[in-house]
């Protein structure tokens, strides 16, 4: 009986210890000024325990801007293997003809592994890129049209090259174009403008560029609008070899040329919040599920097989959060953060996935670290009126959790609430 009453006791214990920590999370968030004012959401499981431990608007919908790359991740995860395909191929003859798997690799600047090029380059036969179809357009439902000459929104095409975007560099006082092919298409212009600026027209591939002096150090990203024509044109001129263009279906022999690595990719894609990544990786999914680009069919398929078993219903319209339609809960975002804990059971090749606080990424300069060591892993998400963010914690005492903190509905600069998160952040980090 009295090992009962023992036990009795330490189990209250435990929940007045529980019961505390929820009352003095409570007071952070209903001591802000800052949160108050806005519409937010918070949901914090405790991986080790297996519970949720405090939850606020947990099943309310928010837009969740770039934390939807969180389900990418989650996709690329399911239906990609170790290795992204570089592109498929058949060989006919004297012809080598190929096509787009998606791959956003293929003479990007980060992470271009030389392996297709090669294939490509060292082909003793003759070369033909055959155009391929998909089923949404270049721009994913919801997207700002206003963005389109911004280095954040390049289109979406099944043979992505040079990342669908032309560099602008100050090299030795000149301005140098990276690849130099766009180089005819630069126009000067006389500009009442005070600022030195690059322009591109929305329904080509003409840059205006003002007269003013070339900033030093100058360095700018512009969208080029893809194309079969131009793929073909831009094979042609870093190859330094004939391509034909073509248009035939995807035969059932086709083989397949690996690039990269998958997890540079999604690497690349999480820390620095890169959008054409996410939806390229997207592509290359739908790609290797279907053999087609149907990236519609492919949301769907996540939904019904995995999201669906969610405790909160959401929608999402496409890979990067760029879209103001994509809703979904602070719930189901830790949800799905626990399914991919428990998919990489390797607790360091998970978190090398994700921004490190106050070390990496869109987190380089937003948290402390304690020690020199971060304490926190998440994925940031910002667009107007949106900021969030979700990943995991490892607090003072060791102890691991899921979280997921959305924010929508706020005027102005989004600093105070990055700032506030930080501050609640904190809190758990030293107090669970």
């Amino acid at each position: 009986m009295r090992s009962i009453l023992i036990l009795l006791g330490l189990l209250a214990c435990v929940n007045l210890k529980a019961q505390d920590s929820t009352l003095n999370l409570n007071e952070q968030f209903n001591q802000s000024n800052i949160l108050k004012k806005h519409y937010y959401g918070f949901s914090l499981y405790d991986i080790d325990q297996q519970r949720y431990v405090y939850g606020y608007n947990e099943d309310k919908h928010f837009t969740p801007a770039s934390n939807t790359k969180v389900f990418t991740l989650f996709t690329s995860l399911k239906l990609i293997g170790d290795s992204i395909p570089g592109l498929s191929y058949v060989e006919r003859g004297d012809s080598l003809i190929f096509w787009g798997t998606g791959d956003p690799s293929f003479l990007h600047p980060k992470l271009d592994s030389g392996k297709v090029y090669n294939f490509l380059k060292n082909s003793d036969k003759k070369l033909y890129y055959s155009s391929t179809s998909t089923q949404e357009p270049t721009y994913r439902n919801g997207w700002s049209i206003e963005d389109y000459e911004f280095y954040y929104q390049p289109e979406l095409f099944p043979f992505p090259i040079y990342g669908n975007v032309v560099q602008f560099r100050e090299v030795n006082g000149k301005l140098k174009l990276f690849p130099s092919y766009f180089e005819r298409d630069v126009k000067q212009l006389s500009d009442t403008t005070t600022r030195y600026r690059i322009h591109r027209a929305l329904e080509n591939n003409r840059y205006e560029i003002n007269e003013l002096p070339l900033p030093k150090n100058y360095v700018n990203e512009k969208p080029f609008r893809p194309s079969d024509s131009l793929l073909v044109l831009l094979l042609q001129d870093t190859l330094k070899k004939e391509v034909g263009l073509v248009s035939k279906p995807l035969p059932s022999d086709f083989k397949i040329i690996n690039s990269v690595e998958k997890r540079a990719v999604l690497r690349e894609m999480m820390l620095p919040s890169d959008n054409f990544l996410a939806e390229q990786l997207n592509m290359v999914a739908s790609f290797l599920k279907y053999n087609k680009f149907k990236t519609e069919d492919l949301r769907k398929f996540m939904k019904d097989t995995y999201y669906s078993k969610l405790s909160d219903s959401i929608e999402l319209r496409d890979g990067s959060g760029l879209s103001s339609y994509n809703k979904i809960t602070p719930r189901s975002m830790v949800e799905v953060l626990l399914q991919i804990n428990n998919d990489i059971r390797d607790e360091t090749a998970k978190l090398y996935l994700f921004p490190a606080g106050g070390l990496e990424g869109t987190l380089k300069n937003v948290y402390p670290t304690p020690g020199g060591k971060p304490f926190v892993w998440a994925k940031t998400g910002t667009i107007n009126s949106v900021h969030c963010q979700s990943g995991y914690i490892l607090t003072k005492k060791g102890k691991r959790y899921a979280f997921s903190f959305l924010n929508n509905n706020y005027l102005g600069s989004s600093a105070p609430v990055r700032k506030e998160m930080v501050r609640i952040v904190t809190h758990i980090y030293e107090n669970y």
